[in-house]
């Protein structure tokens, strides 16, 4: 094995054993010394791969994220027809769902509380932006489209234009103000529901999880307007 082969075996063993430290004691009691004994080595070798526990929980922070953004465009890209809006949208909502069901301390350490002393670093940004991405297209695919926004909005003021600044910057083409505000509630609904099922908030008040985020994500296509 070579000398780069054994690093990126160590590097994903350093993971591997951090990803199941989540599930056992959560993020802010993350532990490189135990993470070094659980894979064998001592708790300086382990800071040759990651310099600090911080630059651990990026890492992890960025894996998730990834793994997550190749779940969500995945799902958009499998809609057979590309112009059926609303089909790739309920796929995208599907695959955050499914993700976070089947990754619920990751998706935690993402949504989750922030863990005490640690400031997600710059680098984080280009995964994270993969999710709110996905959103984004379907919502340029949308003015393009020509789509009817299904519920009434008011117009947006200038003050409230400037506050999307941030957004406007990211879109390729141009997009109104109140498409991006009815989008920006769409993504603020599907990952609040997923938040509020999988940390137990819904417990006892819904009785069938599935059957309620599909009426909640098929409202969510009426009030964007979304057409097939």
């Amino acid at each position: 094995m070579s000398r780069a082969e054994n690093r990126a075996e160590q590097t994903r063993a350093i993971l591997e054993r951090a990803r199941a430290q989540l599930a056992e004691v959560g993020p802010a009691a993350l532990s490189v010394r135990q993470i070094a004994r659980d894979v064998g080595l001592v708790s300086s070798a382990v800071y040759r791969y990651f310099p600090s526990r911080d630059e651990l929980l990026t890492a992890l922070i960025v894996e998730s994220y990834d793994e997550l953004g190749d779940a969500v465009e995945q799902a958009d890209a499998g809609v057979r027809r590309r112009s059926d809006l609303d089909k790739r949208f309920l796929a995208v909502c599907a695959a955050i769902r499914d993700w976070a069901r089947a990754n619920p301390h990751e998706y935690a350490l993402l949504y989750g509380s922030p863990v005490p002393g640690y400031v997600a670093p710059q680098t984080t940004t280009t995964s994270a932006s993969r999710i709110t991405g996905a959103f984004l297209r379907l919502a340029q695919e949308s003015e393009t489209a020509g789509d009817v926004l299904g519920a009434p909005t008011g117009a947006v003021p200038p003050k409230g234009h400037q506050a999307l600044g941030g957004v406007h910057l990211a879109l390729e083409t141009t997009v109104a103000d109140d498409r991006i505000v009815r989008w920006l509630m769409a993504w603020t609904t599907v990952f609040g529901h997923v938040s509020m099922e999988l940390f137990g908030h819904m417990h006892r008040g819904i009785l069938d999880y599935d059957t309620h985020f599909q009426q909640v994500t098929g409202q969510l296509v009426a009030d964007l307007g979304l057409t097939g």
